[in-house]
């Protein structure tokens, strides 16, 4: 069962709207609704609406249904109408503005049997094994001796030069 809400002419660009919608994508909607509202971005607030419609629209179709059983099934963001506005430029010339719109959908589905991530569980990174190239250079900077450096060292402190340079009293 899933239920969706759509909010349309948003006048805020898709890409700053997206970076919003990546934070609440496939979480649980108590967890969604707590991001959203403490979120600093303006356009979290639209977002939030937007989910407590669809919230609303999916216990209305289901009455059995609580919000807590459900989770962000899908969040899309597509571009609006952009309104052309021109902004006087030196010598005669006009620079456009485009002032960006969108339209934000957002889907809720049930929970049935289905990861979802919830503040208890965080979404893990993968591990990456070592490789047989990356395991030989191991080996072999390991097993280099270390010597080289001491005796550029030692080099260094018996250069004549260093014995010229030296201020004298």
């Amino acid at each position: 069962m899933e239920a969706r809400a759509i909010a349309r002419y948003v006048r805020v660009s898709t890409r700053k709207t997206n970076q919003v919608l990546d934070l609440v994508r496939g979480r649980s909607v108590d967890l969604a609704m707590q991001t959203l509202q403490f979120s600093t971005k303006h356009v979290a607030r639209t977002i939030l609406k937007t989910l407590k419609s669809a919230v609303a629209n999916a216990t209305v179709k289901e009455a059995r249904l609580h919000p807590e059983d459900l989770f962000v099934k899908e969040c899309l963001v597509g571009p609006g109408p952009i309104m052309k506005r021109f902004l006087p430029r030196a010598q005669g010339r006009a620079t456009p503005i485009l002032k960006r719109s969108c339209h934000i959908t957002i889907v809720v589905g049930a929970k049935t049997g289905r990861k979802v991530v919830t503040a208890a569980q965080p979404v893990k990174a993968a591990r990456v094994t070592p490789t047989a190239s990356t395991e030989k250079v191991a080996k072999a900077t390991a097993a280099a001796p270390k010597k080289k450096t001491a005796a550029k060292k030692a080099t260094k402190a018996k250069s004549p030069l260093r014995e010229a340079k030296a201020p004298k009293k």
